[in-house]
């Protein structure tokens, strides 16, 4: 009889300390709140380009003026006219067409790395389909 109440009461003991044992270590679900303790929030980051330098644009503008892919004169300004010559020459290049140039259309326009100012274009498209040279 005793070796059975002691066996009852050892039950009784273990099952009311158990949840206790567990309930001591806390358990962070994936959604809960996380402290950030001195730490800053980040700025965030700009990714690509902002615009064009107007200086940068004359430069653009004067060669695909060289390029017979933008006419008149040029305004120092990017502006849609820019935009749409710019395009233009990126997809008779077979380029992704995009707003601003990227560097094969400014290297394909002479104006890459370690060139100056305005330099010579250097494959003009010709204006006249399937003539002999």
């Amino acid at each position: 009889m005793r070796l059975g109440q002691f066996a009852l009461f050892s039950m009784i003991a273990l099952t009311l300390t158990l949840p206790a044992l567990a309930a001591t270590r806390t358990h962070r679900r994936p959604t809960s709140p996380h402290k950030a303790v001195g730490k800053r929030a980040a700025k965030p980051k700009i990714l690509g380009q902002r615009g064009i330098d107007d200086d940068r644009a004359t430069q653009i503008q004067t060669a695909l003026i060289k390029a017979a892919y933008l006419s008149g004169t040029s305004s120092g300004h990017w502006d849609s006219a820019s935009e749409a010559a710019m395009r233009k020459m990126q997809a008779d290049n077979g380029w992704q067409t995009k707003l601003v140039p990227d560097s094969r259309a400014l290297i394909k326009l002479g104006l890459g790395p370690g060139t100056g100012a305005v330099a010579s274009v250097a494959n003009p498209p010709n204006p006249v389909a399937g003539s002999a040279q």
